[in-house]
């Protein structure tokens, strides 16, 4: 529940800065002209408009490049109204720059001044009076975070300590788990020892898990981090000398402990996110009307080569492990096995229509759709059947990993010839290689190679 909270509060965020800074440029216009002396509007207020709406544009992925949409549990307000004025501060100097530089129209200076000092102070206070109500509906027990805490030393119960007297950062403890009950727990659960680690994970599916564990325990650290991937928990270590080092970028905290992330993820990112999307829009429509005549043809290939529907649905896990129906063009006869074994290059079950369609890999061009809908991207790891999920998450280090994003078309691990009746865990290492390094540059150097032939012999990078 928390997440579908948090990507709603993502979303009114969004929009409420959206409208703000939409309108500011309109009062701006209306005190500059109607209100203070000599306000004569050489430039209508439609021409503002047309800047209105870039400004907007500019400004929203300004702030969420800037880390200003994602959880500010965490963060302090302070330094999220330092980055917001940052970010206005460079905006209006960058259109200055530009309306010098090229810009014919001859907008009133003291108009945008104006407009910057409505904009960025409007959007402070709706985040200040944002955040009161956030701190009222936590204290009241709304819009928590379900946590499992690991280890009863002096670390956890400093953190315990400090989500339990900041009750408006919505922290809510959902028990512990140590070596044995420990005394004096205040009504907190004791749901057992690390030997049933997995079974209580599994059962509370916690929105984080907290690990603070005693020197003795620290052994356990390896099999902790491998049973929250597994489980594709989010995990956070609070190290033992955490009372001895101050926190730095690279940590989250809570109040004065710092908490260790033990993978970040690119695209976790709003403004990374965002542009990843456009992109699949954008292209997945185009790719959609330039295979459109292609597409045709194999479905009438399909039709005339066996009998059965033209399109094949297949139930594959994407991102956040929900499952969704991936869409090709029927390369096999019907057969019972289609959800519980994998196509190999001699498979008795391709039609011949069917084998020059894999071939080819014009089976997967119905996959555009699927990009459309959001199930899937046209770059990230290669969706996989439920049954072998479920096999492969207990046999395959990481393996869940990749479901932190969407699955792709293409991969990385596709174009250096991971692909079909290939190492799983060769795979795996390339997806999470991708998932860690994303970039939009890498997308198209995946994309290109896919298109053109060739994979990237070297693998230094995944090291």
């Amino acid at each position: 529940m928390i997440r579908e909270n948090q990507k709603l509060l993502n979303q009114i965020n969004v929009l409420t800065d959206a409208a703000i800074l939409f309108v500011s440029l309109p009062l701006a216009f209306f005190i500059r002209f109607y209100v203070l002396p000599d306000g004569i509007a050489i430039i209508p207020l439609s021409d503002y408009l047309l800047l209105d709406g870039l400004l907007m544009l500019t400004h929203l992925i300004s702030y969420a490049t800037l880390g200003l949409y994602a959880s500010f549990r965490r963060a302090s307000l302070p330094g999220e109204l330092l980055r917001l004025w940052f970010a206005g501060v460079l905006n209006i100097t960058g259109l200055l720059s530009i309306l010098f530089l090229v810009w014919e129209v001859d907008y009133s200076r003291l108009t945008l001044a104006l407009y910057f000092l409505l904009s960025v102070t409007c959007v402070s206070c709706k985040r200040i009076l944002l955040r009161l109500y956030l701190r009222r509906l936590r204290r009241a027990g709304y819009n928590q975070k379900h946590v499992v805490i690991l280890g009863m030393g002096k670390t956890a119960r400093d953190y315990l300590t400090a989500i339990r007297t900041q009750r408006e950062l919505g922290y809510l403890p959902a028990g512990y788990v140590a070596r044995q009950p420990v005394p004096g727990m205040d009504g907190l659960s004791y749901l057992g020892n690390f030997d049933r680690l997995e079974d209580i994970l599994d059962r509370i599916q916690p929105d984080e898990v907290i690990a603070g564990l005693e020197t003795e325990d620290l052994p356990l650290t390896p099999q902790i981090i491998h049973l929250c991937e597994k489980l594709g928990l989010k995990l956070s270590l609070i190290p033992f000398y955490a009372e001895y080092m101050s926190s730095t970028p690279q940590f989250d905290s809570i109040g004065n402990i710092p908490l260790l992330n033990i993978r970040r993820v690119p695209l976790d990112n709003w403004a990374n996110a965002f542009c990843k999307r456009l992109v699949d829009i954008v292209g997945s429509l185009a790719l959609i009307l330039l295979t459109s005549p292609v597409m045709l043809v194999c479905a009438v290939g399909v039709r005339l080569s066996s009998p059965g529907p033209v399109l094949f649905r297949q139930e594959r896990v994407g991102r956040s492990k929900k499952r969704f129906f991936m869409y090709k063009f029927r390369s096999m006869k019907i057969n019972d096995q289609q959800s519980t074994r994998w196509s190999t290059d001699r498979d008795e079950r391709k039609t011949p229509f069917g084998a020059f369609l894999r071939k080819y890999s014009l089976d997967e061009l119905p996959q555009f759709f699927n990009v459309l809908k959001g199930d899937m991207s046209l770059v990230g790891p290669r969706p996989e059947l439920p049954h072998f999920v479920e096999q492969f998450k207990d046999e395959i280090p990481l393996y869940m990993v990749k479901h932190q994003v969407r699955p792709g078309i293409t991969g990385w691990a596709q174009i250096n010839g991971l692909r079909g009746d290939t190492s799983i865990r060769d795979r795996i290492e390339h997806d999470i290689y991708y998932i860690e390094n994303w970039s939009l540059w890498l997308d198209i150097r995946i994309l290109l190679t896919t298109v053109f032939g060739g994979k990237f012999k070297n693998s230094e990078q995944l090291r």
